[in-house]
């Protein structure tokens, strides 16, 4: 009988707080979802440049499922800018491939696909060379800079909506709420505050990651600060801005999985060329989507500040609107 009693006290309770009951069957199905939709994407076309071909090369290099352009006077600069896989370029015998390499699967994949394509006609020989990276590359070293970003995004976010969670539960939030001090200054405050702990906590993420874990950095170490430092003010915003919502640190755990695990998806750990057009439209209103591909654009293709601006005012954007909804949520606590 009193484990029955305490069976119903639970259910009862539960069956109170009924953000915990969506949370607690819809987030699986939404995760679960996702992975679905991610892991069934067809496999992206590789696409190749052919520049001063013979007949025959192209003869069997169309049999393949490569996706050919034929374009003399291609450079380097263009396979970066077009984002095009490799460019093949016959001079002289010689077949020169240069593979982009800005996914290192793809890259031993059309090498490999090439090398079998080539072998009967062994009177050329293929030499590559790569635009980012080199034959060494891994996969780790697309993805790690993401990584940073991640930790980086993940525990400020986490800390944050837990320490502003407390001062509410605690009653320090309305005690300062009785105050003529205004909502935007109480906002302003805890976001200088505890963005001081975040400044400090990413440069420790980001000089550990680089000069401990050797993590691939090609750009400037001070444009990786600036970067993280834009996503850890996204992620304390938005960690007070959830936090208002959340009435028990449970609560706030909660949203994890609908906030942190589908930007994990897109933020490029996953190759976002082979989702669905719905599906990468939806990486577009991730955070993580933009500061994955500004980190990655950094330390591994040596992005300079002009080629992650639009990145960062962004995350700029994403913080501003998320300050501005917490300022307005805690109307519901006090009207100024």
């Amino acid at each position: 009988m009193r484990i029955a009693a305490i069976v119903t006290r639970i259910i009862q309770q539960m069956r109170r707080d009924r953000r915990t009951l969506a949370l607690l069957f819809l987030a699986p199905l939404l995760v679960l979802t996702l992975m679905s939709f991610i892991f069934n994407s067809n496999e992206a076309s590789i696409t190749l440049v052919v520049s001063n071909d013979t007949a025959p090369l192209i003869d069997n290099l169309e049999e393949t499922d490569f996706h050919i352009i034929e374009q003399d006077n291609f450079s380097v600069q263009q396979l970066k800018e077009l984002q095009y896989d490799g460019w093949l370029n016959m001079e002289q015998g010689n077949i020169q491939l240069t593979l982009l390499n800005d996914n290192p699967s793809t890259a031993k994949m059309l090498t490999a696909k090439l090398a079998q394509i080539m072998q009967p006609t062994a009177a050329h020989t293929l030499s590559a060379d790569y635009a980012y990276g080199d034959k060494d590359t891994t996969i780790f070293d697309t993805f790690s800079p993401m990584l940073i970003g991640f930790f980086v995004f993940f525990f400020v976010f986490l800390i944050t909506g837990i320490a502003l969670l407390k001062e509410r539960t605690s009653g320090t939030l309305e005690r300062l709420l009785a105050t003529p001090i205004k909502r935007y200054e109480i906002v302003a405050g805890y976001m200088i505050g505890y963005g001081l702990f975040a400044f400090l906590q990413t440069i420790i993420i980001v000089l550990f990651g680089i000069y401990v874990l050797d993590i691939v950095h090609v750009g400037s170490i001070w444009l990786v600060l600036l970067i993280n430092i834009v996503v850890a003010l996204v992620a304390l915003s938005l960690g007070a801005l959830l936090s208002s919502f959340a009435t028990s640190e449970f609560q706030m755990m909660q949203f994890i999985p609908l906030v942190i695990v589908p930007q994990i998806f897109f933020s490029g750990i996953f190759p976002l060329d082979s989702m669905a057009n719905w599906l990468q439209n939806i990486g577009h209103i991730m955070p993580l989507y933009y500061a994955a591909d500004a980190l990655n654009g950094v330390m591994y293709k040596g992005y300079a500040l002009s080629d992650i601006a639009l990145n960062l005012t962004v995350l700029a954007s994403f913080a501003i609107v998320f300050i501005a909804l917490t300022i307005v949520s805690l109307k519901k606590y006090r009207v100024l």
